[in-house]
């Protein structure tokens, strides 16, 4: 839901043309994504710890993968930083002066 909030506030700052609000939500949903990713592959990693064996835990812990989801988080993110960062100001130029 954090995620989803973040990024309503990243297209509202691209429609009224802020780009530090842009900059800002890009830089946080990278964050918030990774932060997510670590959560999840270290609640994988620790979910079969009761197993006393950990050959089987170990295992078990392997057969868990990850979809193709987590990749377009990721890439949604990176992309909106790499065009946050990348944008320019638009000049302005002045019709009665040419």
């Amino acid at each position: 839901m954090v995620i989803l909030l973040v990024a309503v506030i990243g297209i509202l700052g691209a429609f009224l043309n802020r780009v530090q609000l842009v900059k800002f939500s890009a830089w946080v949903a990278l964050i918030l994504i990774s932060l997510l990713l670590l959560a999840a592959v270290l609640k994988i990693n620790a979910s079969f710890s009761f197993i006393p064996f950990k050959s089987i835990s170990g295992f078990l812990s392997k057969q868990i993968r990850f979809k193709w989801g987590w990749y377009v988080l990721f890439a949604g993110a990176a992309i909106a930083l790499a065009g946050a960062l990348a944008s320019k100001q638009k000049l302005k130029i002045d019709k009665g002066v040419l």
